[in-house]
């Protein structure tokens, strides 16, 4: 069975590809893709994106912190990105007296670079498949069970062989196809990382939560950073004494711009799709994951948003996990919007039924495997499951993501002896710094309200404290907790650090918040426990799942899901119509952003009073387009997600026109079944990016060490 899968993936990557949907591997661009994109107007080889022998343009590309995509764009590893994604930076070297958030940053040297505390980008230096050493020793008639320890323990043995091989860098090993197909990635992790300009949030978060995901756009969001080394060019921690990493590979700029039609590509490190989702897993997004995240945080939101909108100190401190929070609740939103309007269940049902048939009528041999045990598999792991992750996301979202005090209490609540008091001190005092105990409080008494009506198993505190000692009143039972726990005070909790020992353990398990914190622990990791079982049925439901369907279609291209691991994807410059009468442009200008101005609702329509200048003088400079406008934003038809965030547009010859930094409103349900005729990335024009660089911020001498190419068409 083994040598057939492995026969059936490798057929599936050397086919024509379906260039309208895909996030492809980057080693298969030649067998795969190479004459559609050409057909489609791409003008450099599959080799000069990505080679494994030479430099490419795939050496520009780095992962930015935790989530997002960069690109250098100079030789002294200047980086572009979204302004969302240095969002936590900028927010986190923000204060009340430099706003960095409201009021943009620029340096005006290389010496007024700001250092980014935890910040760190990866390159990808290599990629292999590896699928042979992860799977070549598995039998053919091993349970799921015995199946998932085999490769766990060959995962292992040959990420500790890669590194052995690779000293100073990381290795990944990232499955693929369901766990059918590896990959392993070695990465080089620079962690000097500067904070070079940002524009004030009216530009790089003009319209807010009201614009977000929604066409036609005007938004600014980019950010620029630079990456610095040591003297020797390789990754250093933070020193006055690094120096700017000298790039071998950087984009070149272009002003060339777009029309209709034109070639366009996107290399990212997209994040998670569930393309190969069944409609089991769609009843569930509908009826239980997607409107439990949608009411959750938006409860909690509603209480950030006033304490937010009260006090400057508490906007910063709250702004980036405000935006974190907003952007998937809205998706959520969204996607459930488009999988109802477009009817996505019936379209997995429909394959579905097709492959229950194709399987039933499959001539099977000796050590074949079973497709036919796939989709029952999947089927009763999803109902065995569904009040588990019903009680797992009201855990998880309600309680560890939204309570802010457990998070310390569950920290060192749980220790004996703090072996790192420096490292764990400077771990608190960061926290402490974004963190207000009188918006915590609020957000503890709504979601221990809103827990205890909607979780069908609850944390033990609820009966043996606040029902007994409370009457049932959980806000009378919050204002204990935050009334009498030490984390409440951040000197306080400092101060336990100093001579951490027994006796400061055994008080700290009196704790208010620690016992909360354990009780709310002891329930997720009980229903984790719990999920074992059907997980194990899940995983192997989803492996045969996806297996069949490659042997099902063998003339068809499949790119596996998202996973965070680099990829390409590609095709045109194209407007939309969302619906009947409806035609969006391809396109945004300068126009849009004065158009949109609202002084009604400053927070998310504010355009500077520069800006506004510079409009009305038509002082666009060099990066007008062709009919004298200054673009802002535009469309392409490429499949992108989240993790994309701050990826390169290229065109056809490889260069930078722009910033991947949304997906569109009607096309939410995407990262599930993907709709050609509806789904568009958005990227700010990098024209845009250059004009507010140079006219807006005076900051034209970043400009000076890019290679800008091209003029208006």
């Amino acid at each position: 069975m083994k040598k057939i899968l492995l026969s059936v993936m490798m057929s599936a990557v050397t086919l024509c590809a379906w260039a309208d949907e895909g996030m492809w591997l980057l080693p298969y661009l030649q067998k795969m893709n190479a004459r559609d994109m050409k057909a489609k107007g791409c003008r450099i080889s599959a080799a000069d994106i990505y080679s494994a022998d030479r430099s490419s343009l795939k050496d520009a590309i780095v992962i930015f912190g935790r989530g997002c995509t960069g690109e250098v764009v100079s030789p002294d590893g200047l980086l572009f990105t979204n302004h969302h994604c240095g969002y936590s930076s900028i927010q986190e070297l923000s204060s009340v007296e430099h706003d960095y958030l409201k009021n943009g940053f620029w340096a005006g040297s290389r010496e007024e670079e700001i250092p980014a505390p935890g910040l760190e980008v990866r390159f990808v230096r290599s990629i292999s498949d590896v699928t042979a050493d992860i799977l070549g020793n598995v039998p053919s008639t091993a349970g799921e069970k015995e199946r998932e320890q085999i490769v766990k323990e060959n995962i292992k043995a040959l990420t500790e062989k890669m590194l052995a091989g690779n000293p100073g860098k990381e290795v990944w090993v990232r499955a693929f196809f369901g766990n059918n197909r590896y990959f392993a990635f070695v990465n080089e992790v620079y962690k000097d990382v500067r904070l070079v300009g940002t524009p004030p949030s009216s530009i790089g978060k003009f319209g807010g939560d009201t614009d977000n995901w929604m066409w036609p756009r005007h938004t600014g969001d980019f950010s620029v950073f630079r990456i610095y080394a040591g003297k020797d060019n390789r990754p250093a921690e933070y020193s006055p004494e690094n120096v700017p990493y000298r790039a071998d590979r950087y984009l070149k700029v272009s002003l060339d711009g777009y029309d209709e039609g034109d070639f366009a590509m996107v290399m990212g490190f997209p994040g998670s799709t569930s393309r190969f989702m069944t409609s089991y897993e769609i009843d569930n997004v509908l009826g239980v994951s997607n409107p439990n995240r949608i009411f959750i945080r938006g409860e909690r939101q509603d209480i950030l948003r006033e304490d937010m909108a009260a006090s400057d100190r508490v906007r910063i401190q709250y702004a980036s996990k405000y935006a974190s929070s907003s952007n998937y609740w809205k998706n959520s939103i969204g996607m459930s919007r488009g999988l109802e309007r477009l009817g996505v269940k019936a379209q997995k049902q429909a394959q579905e039924e097709a492959f229950r048939k194709w399987a039933d009528a499959r001539t099977c041999v000796a050590g074949d495997a079973d497709y036919r045990r796939a989709l029952p598999l999947i089927e009763e792991s999803m109902k065995e499951l569904s009040d588990l992750n019903h009680n797992r996301q009201y855990i998880s979202e309600a309680f560890l993501n939204a309570v802010e005090i457990l998070s310390p209490a569950r920290s060192l609540g749980s220790k004996s002896e703090i072996k790192e008091p420096e490292k764990s001190r400077e771990a608190l005092e960061g926290w402490y710094k974004d963190y207000n105990a009188p918006t915590d409080r609020k957000v503890a008494k709504r979601m221990l309200a809103i827990a205890r009506e909607n979780m069908t198993r609850l944390p033990s505190f609820y009966t043996e404290i606040v029902d007994k000692k409370f009457g049932g009143d959980t806000d009378a039972y919050v204002d204990y907790v935050f009334d009498n726990s030490v984390f409440t005070d951040e000197a306080a909790t400092l101060a336990l650090l100093d001579n951490f020992n027994e006796d400061t353990a055994a008080r700290l398990a009196e704790d208010p918040a620690v016992i909360l914190s354990k009780s709310v622990m002891e329930l997720y990791r009980a229903l984790n426990e719990e999920r074992k079982a059907g997980m194990l049925k899940y995983n192997e439901g989803h492996r045969l799942y996806i297996a069949g369907l490659l042997e099902m279609y063998p003339d068809r291209a499949w790119a596996p899901d998202a996973n965070f691991t680099i990829r390409l994807t590609y095709g045109n410059i194209l407007p939309y119509s969302p619906a009947d009468g409806i035609e969006y442009n391809y396109y945004t200008t300068l126009k849009g952003v004065m158009e949109k101005e609202d002084p009604e609702n400053p927070t998310e329509f504010t355009v500077p009073e520069r800006l506004k200048e510079l409009y009305a003088a038509r002082d666009f400079g060099r990066y007008a387009d062709s009919r004298g406008q200054m673009p802002v934003a535009f469309l392409s038809n490429l499949d992108i997600t989240g993790g994309n965030s701050g990826s390169p547009v290229l065109n056809s010859r490889g260069e930078l026109i722009g910033l991947a930094f949304d997906g569109n409103w009607e096309a939410m349900s995407g990262d599930i079944a993907f709709e050609p005729e509806l789904q568009r990335c958005i990227g700010v024009d990098v024209r845009y990016v250059l004009f507010i660089i140079d006219k807006f911020a005076g900051a034209s001498w970043l400009l000076d060490e890019m290679e800008i190419v091209g003029g208006a068409k």
